[in-house]
């Protein structure tokens, strides 16, 4: 629960020093790829205008408005530098080449669809903007899907947020038994695969 904390300290911060300033800037960089939860801040944003620190509608928008500004970064930096730059580069912002081959899969299946879906997976969202410059997509046609699928991203998770209010504890604990799971079957199918190739190993080894 360590993690969570920390991290409403920290938008705290980002509050009391920066104020709306400041949350726009922290979805411009979570957007284009810095180590930020977006999804916890923007539930921590929500709590916040729930407990009066923040206006809700002033919150909505600096935020909206952050997550397209970081979307079109990424937008425009796909056009100028291309997938190689991506490629070589990525993994400083956590865009890993394996994360790029997932998202220009999901990419060539689901079209421009991907720029509304892609803020909702985790891994994805970061990619979609610099893919959608990358296959040179009308600027027109990017702006409707990512600036729309932007809009219901902000929306939902400041309203969760904001109407949970007081069962912020159990929100903090929900992610963290979340992240336990997680970490839990990521453990448990690690020792699965190493069993399977010990046993292919020494069975291959016998013949």
């Amino acid at each position: 629960m360590k993690w969570a904390d920390d991290w409403m300290e920290l938008v705290k911060e980002i509050i009391l020093q920066y104020g709306y300033f400041g949350i726009l800037l922290a979805l411009v960089g979570g957007i284009i790829g810095l180590p930020i939860p977006d999804e916890i801040l923007l539930i921590t944003i929500g709590y916040y205008a729930y407990i009066g620190r923040l206006t809700l509608i002033t919150a909505l928008i600096s935020s909206y408005i952050g997550a397209i500004i970081g979307i079109t970064v990424s937008y425009l930096l796909g056009i100028k530098l291309g997938l190689p730059f991506l490629l070589k580069y990525g993994s400083k912002i956590r865009i890993t080449p394996a994360r790029v081959e997932q998202a220009q899969y999901l990419f060539q299946k689901h079209g421009p669809w991907l720029l509304v879906i892609g803020y909702f997976i985790p891994g994805v969202r970061h990619i979609t903007g610099y893919l959608a410059g990358i296959s040179k997509m009308r600027f027109h046609t990017f702006m409707l899907y990512s600036y729309v699928g932007a809009l219901i991203w902000v929306i939902l998770f400041i309203l969760i947020g904001h109407e949970l209010g007081v069962k912020w504890f159990f929100i903090k604990q929900s992610f963290e038994t979340y992240k336990f799971l997680v970490y839990s079957a990521s453990s448990v199918l690690l020792v699965a695969i190493a069993l399977l190739c010990l046993f292919f190993y020494r069975n291959r080894k016998k013949r």
